[in-house]
């Protein structure tokens, strides 16, 4: 038993090496090697989580708390630089994108509910939890689920699909989702962003990452406390959403928008994520979850997708905003900061955010009155 605890510490301390240290290595090979930096250092840190985790027997709970905990880390970080000012210019396009990435699931899971009715008796279920978890997160899904008595057989299957989807998502997201969007939709356009989102801050040091991490552990320690003591435990939604508005808040004071090296160090972290999570991405669960439930989750996630693009052509929404708030829907404000510094746009982070904590917000009334709609 000692040796089995001593072993299962040792390979923790040697993931803990690899998650902080290879994002060094990532950032110290892309300024190096071209092909390198096209790949960039997020998408080489997503690929050797991955490869790591499927090669290796891996500390799943310790991947997940890493990865947790560096979005929490990360998420002020990269708010602290934001001028608000200049973000409300480009949030109203947001707000629609992101509206017609809600209406294209809830369209797009009605309608693949009603013509595979006869292929599962939980189809109306199962387009309630598609539309929560597309437009929120998996806590919407599990809520609905819960509402609807889905069976633990369903809800697990489409557990399991979302999660092989996603992960192929994300990977397209990282890499060649703008280059691909870019040849139908509009560039981003950040003439008029003249404040701290878009411009290069001022070389730092050891002390100044410092400060920005103690700034950082005093807003999740803030947050988590006021959460904890009103709601009794540390759910998502509510933790992100006092992060956010916290790290917002900050912004506004100028020693703090100004001090150097936040941005950069959230950044960082979203590399020690990116390895972590890319941990937890068994590519062996796409053989596994091919059922009747992941042929109704595929549908209902490649057609919303596509739907939301083609929608945005229409509206003429950007490449980035798109981008973004596809992410926020898809999967919730805690992987905007990677998916932002993969396009390298920084101006859109506070948008994404905003539309994944409204995703958590409707994500449950929107996925309910979907399912009631279609019940027999």
């Amino acid at each position: 038993m000692v040796r089995h605890e001593e072993g299962a510490l040792v390979g923790m301390v040697l993931l803990g090496i690899i998650f902080i240290g290879f994002p060094a290595l990532a950032r110290w090979g892309a300024a190096r090697w071209r092909p390198l930096e096209w790949l960039s250092p997020i998408v080489m840190a997503y690929l050797v989580g991955i490869a790591i985790g499927n090669l290796f027997d891996v500390d799943t709970d310790f991947s997940t708390s890493v990865s947790e905990a560096m979005v929490l880390l990360a998420i002020p970080l990269l708010l602290f630089s934001t001028d608000v000012r200049n973000w409300l210019r480009i949030a109203r396009p947001a707000m629609i994108s992101f509206g017609l990435a809600a209406a294209s699931v809830m369209a797009v899971s009605g309608v693949t509910a009603f013509l595979l009715a006869d292929r599962h008796a939980e189809t109306w279920k199962m387009a309630g939890m598609t539309v929560g978890v597309y437009t929120g997160g998996t806590p919407n899904m599990s809520a609905i689920g819960v509402a609807v008595e889905v069976t633990d057989e369903t809800f697990v299957l489409m557990n399991g699909a979302d999660v092989v989807l996603s992960a192929v998502y994300l990977l397209f997201l990282m890499t060649v989702a703008r280059r691909v969007l870019s040849r139908f939709l509009p560039a981003f356009d950040g003439s008029d962003m003249s404040g701290h989102e878009v411009e290069e801050r001022s070389s730092f040091g050891s002390r100044e990452v410092l400060m920005s991490l103690g700034l950082a552990v005093v807003v999740g320690g803030v947050v988590a406390g006021l959460v904890m003591v009103i709601a009794g435990e540390l759910p998502v939604a509510p933790v992100i959403l006092g992060i956010t508005t916290l790290g917002l808040a900050a912004s506004f004071v100028p020693r703090i928008r100004s001090l150097p090296g936040t941005y950069e160090t959230g950044e960082y972290l979203l590399l020690v994520f990116a390895v972590a999570i890319g941990t937890l991405a068994d590519v062996r669960e796409l053989a596994g979850s091919f059922s009747d439930v992941f042929v109704f989750v595929a549908i209902v996630f490649v057609a919303s997708i596509l739907l939301h693009y083609l929608l945005a052509r229409l509206f003429r929404i950007d490449t980035d905003t798109v981008l973004i708030t596809s992410t926020a829907a898809v999967f919730g404000p805690a992987f905007v900061g990677p998916v932002a510094a993969a396009i390298g746009n920084r101006a859109v982070i506070v948008s994404g955010l905003a539309a994944g904590v409204m995703g958590y917000a409707i994500g449950n009334y929107a996925g309910l009155a979907v399912a009631y709609l279609l019940q027999p």
